[in-house]
């Protein structure tokens, strides 16, 4: 017997100019069909049976108001946001049903370390927004330090003190090299006498 033939799809795709954006908070996309589907999605993903109609409510409120904290720029970071809400939502659902107080300690351990997998998972979801964000870590690779005799090599941002940057030996003038080693006759004391000078108890004292 021959199986059904599958109803053809129609998508009907909105011209760029058209789109209004007004939910744009929630999903960050100009389309708000995108938008309207992300918070479905992520209100959905709440659990809610143990919550009453106000309860469920106040959990909508929340989940709408977390996602548009997180300020999703753009489609991309949208989905990250929803995702953000969807895996802290399971993990706090986790933590409250190890608390239970007639859980048993098997129980109490399986929902611990699902909570645990959740909350790295949202670690890796906060890394990857934080990184298309540009706002990941930067690492500089130093591969090769030349460092001359007398001199030291010093990784990272160096920053001196107000005036004119300090100049090297090789970078000072030839005249204020020489002051240091200008010849000159040294002065002789006014007295002509030679004094003894100070030595260990004990020891005898020589002229100068």
């Amino acid at each position: 017997m021959a199986g059904k033939a599958k109803k053809a799809v129609t998508v009907n795709v909105s011209s760029p100019g058209t789109m209004q954006g007004a939910l744009k908070r929630i999903g960050g996309s100009q389309s708000d069909t995108f938008n309207t589907v992300v918070a479905s999605q992520a209100v959905n993903s709440l659990w809610t049976a143990h919550a009453d109609e106000k309860g469920r409510d106040e959990l909508f409120d929340a989940a709408i108001s977390g996602i548009m904290g997180i300020q999703p720029r753009d489609e991309v970071e949208g989905m990250l946001a929803a995702q953000l809400l969807a895996t802290h939502s399971a993990a706090m659902e986790c933590f409250r049903r190890a608390m239970l107080e007639q859980q048993s300690f098997e129980g109490r351990r399986e929902n611990l370390n699902q909570a645990n997998r959740l909350v790295r998972s949202y670690a890796t979801l906060m890394e990857a927004l934080n990184r298309y964000r540009g706002k990941g870590h930067q690492r500089v690779t130093v591969e090769h330090v030349h460092v001359h005799e007398g001199g030291q090599a010093i990784v990272g941002a160096v920053r001196q003190g107000c005036g004119a940057p300090r100049q090297t030996e090789k970078e000072r003038p030839h005249a204020s090299r020489a002051i240091a080693h200008e010849p000159g006759t040294p002065l002789r004391s006014p007295d002509p006498e030679r004094e003894p000078v100070p030595i260990a108890s004990g020891a005898r004292q020589k002229p100068l």
